[in-house]
C-alpha cells in the first residue's frame, strides 16, 4: 500500500522532505541547547532546516557538477566563522559544536539530493547523538586515564594498520601462521577490553555480582584472586563465594564466544554443555550470595584489573600462544591422547585461552573435533580446580571453604560432557 502511494509522489518531493526532516532533527537539538544556554548560540529549528533546503537546491542546480554547491558550502562556512567570532567575543572558551553541526546539515542536504540516503541519515543521527551526549562524553575523560587512550591507539595501529601486511601463511612443520596468531590476540584482547570498559563505566554500580559477571568475562582466574583477597577483609563468605562461582560460570560463555570466532563447529559442539554449566553456575552463585551473612553488603568489586590492551600483555599472549601451539602439536604427535589431555590439565593453572584457541585454529586432520572438544572440557575443568585452590588460599577460611566446595563441584560437573564425547 505504501509503495503504491509513493509512486504518485515525485522523487524530488520525497528527497526534499527527507532533507527537511533530517535538518529539522539537528536544528531541534540545537534549539533545545539554545534554550538552556543564556549565551549567544547560532541557529535553531528554523535556521538549520533552511541550511538543509539551500544545500539541496544548490546540489540540484549544480548537477552533475558540484561547483555551485561547493560555493554555497563556502558561504555557509563564512557565516559560521562570523558566528564563532561573535561567540569568542562574548565567552572566550567557546566551542565549535553548533557551527560544525550547521556544516554537517549542509552536507546532509547535498547527500540526500544525490540519493545517498543511508549516509545522510547516519550523519544526521550521529551528529545529534554527539551533541546530546556532551556531558557523558566529557565525563568519560575523567574515568579514562591518558595512558589507556595511548594504549588503545597503539593497539589500533597494530591491529588495523600492521595486521593486513602480516604474512598469512604457515611456517615450520608446526603450521605457525603469524596472521592467525595475531587475530587470536585481537579477539581475546577485544573481549577482555569490552568487559574492562564496562567495569570502568559501571564502577560503584550494580554491586558485587555485576562486578563478578564482568570480571568473569575479563578473566575469571584474576577475578577469583581479587574477590578472595577482598573477602578476607569483609568477612561475608556467602556473598563472595557466590560471586566467585558466578565469575567461573561466565568463563564458559567467554569460551564459547571465542571458539565461535574461529571454529563454529567446535563451538556448536560445546555450546549446549557450556551454556548449561554457565547458567547453572550463575544461578547457584546468585542463590548462595543471597544467603544472609550478618554483615552490611559492600558495593565494592574487583579493582585490580589492568588494561588488557597493554602492548606488552598482547605480545606476551602471542608468545604464549605460539608456545602452546607447538607443545600441543608435540603432545599430539608423540604422546597421543594422553599427552594432549595432560597439557590441557597443565594449561588450566594460568590461562586456558591460548590452548583452547590453538585447538580451535588447528586443522581437523591434526586434531579431530571430538578430541579437541574433550581437551577443551578438561582444560576448563582444570582451570576451575586451580581457581578453587586460589580461592581457598587467598580468602578467609569461611569463604575459602565455601568457594572450594563450589568450584570443586563445578570442576567435577565440567567433566560430565566427556561421557558423551
Amino acid at each position: 500500500m505504501l509503495e503504491e502511494l509513493l509512486r504518485f509522489v515525485p522523487r524530488d518531493a520525497r528527497d526534499l522532505a527527507l532533507a527537511l526532516a533530517l535538518a529539522f532533527f539537528i536544528g531541534l537539538e540545537r534549539e533545545e541547547h539554545k534554550q538552556r544556554e543564556p549565551a549567544h548560540a547560532f541557529g535553531g529549528v528554523r535556521t538549520f532546516p533552511l541550511i538543509g533546503l539551500v544545500s539541496y537546491a544548490l546540489a540540484f542546480l549544480s548537477a552533475p557538477q558540484l561547483t555551485i554547491w561547493a560555493l554555497g558550502f563556502a558561504v555557509v562556512g563564512g557565516f559560521m566563522m562570523l558566528s564563532y567570532q561573535r561567540k569568542l567575543a562574548a565567552e572566550p572558551p567557546a566551542g565549535l559544536a553548533t557551527e560544525m553541526s550547521a556544516l554537517a546539515t549542509y552536507v546532509v542536504g547535498g547527500l540526500v539530493q544525490r540519493e545517498h540516503y543511508w549516509i545522510a541519515t547516519t550523519i544526521a543521527v550521529l551528529a545529534v547523538l554527539l551533541l546530546e551526549l556532551k556531558t557523558g562524553l566529557e565525563g568519560l575523560t575523567k574515568r579514562v586515564a591518558s595512558t589507556e587512550i595511548i594504549t588503545v591507539a597503539k593497539f589500533l595501529v597494530l591491529s588495523v594498520v600492521i595486521l593486513p601486511i602480516v604474512p598469512d601463511r604457515d611456517f615450520t612443520r608446526f603450521h605457525l601462521n603469524p596472521f592467525k596468531t595475531w587475530i587470536v590476540v585481537v579477539a581475546v584482547s577485544g573481549v577482555s577490553f569490552a568487559s574492562y570498559v564496562l567495569q570502568r563505566v559501571l564502577e560503584d554500580r550494580g554491586g558485587l555480582m555485576l562486578s563478578a559477571i564482568l570480571g568473569g568475562a575479563y578473566s575469571s582466574t584474576l577475578t577469583t584472586v581479587v574477590l578472595a583477597r577482598q573477602a578476607k577483609k569483609e568477612r561475608t563468605p556467602n556473598r563472595f563465594a557466590g560471586a566467585i562461582l558466578t565469575a567461573s560460570g561466565v568463563m564458559y560463555a567467554r569460551l564459547v564466544l571465542l571458539l565461535a570466532l574461529f571454529n563454529r563447529e567446535l563451538a556448536a559442539d560445546l555450546a549446549p554443555a557450556f551454556a548449561t554449566l554457565g547458567l547453572a553456575s550463575v544461578f547457584v552463585g546468585w542463590l548462595v550470595s543471597r544467603r544472609a551473612d550478618g554483615a552490611a553488603p559492600s558495593r565494592a568489586g574487583p579493582r585490580e584489573e589492568k588494561n588488557p590492551l597493554e602492548l606488552r600483555a598482547a605480545l606476551l599472549f602471542a608468545v604464549v600462544f605460539v608456545c602452546v601451539v607447538v607443545l600441543t602439536e608435540l603432545s599430539r604427535r608423540y604422546l597421543g591422547h594422553a599427552g594432549l589431555y595432560s597439557l590441557a590439565v597443565l594449561t588450566g593453572v594460568s590461562d586456558v585461552d591460548p590452548f583452547i584457541l590453538g585447538l580451535a585454529q588447528g586443522s581437523t586432520t591434526a586434531t579431530p573435533p571430538g578430541l579437541a572438544a574433550s581437551a577443551i572440557v578438561v582444560a576448563a575443568a582444570s582451570n576451575n580446580l586451580v581457581k578453587a585452590i586460589y580461592a581457598f588460599a587467598f580468602a578467609d577460611r569461611a569463604t575459602g571453604r565455601r568457594a572450594l566446595a563450589l568450584l570443586l563441584g563445578l570442576a567435577a560437573l565440567g567433566l560430565v560432557p566427556l561421557l558423551w564425547s
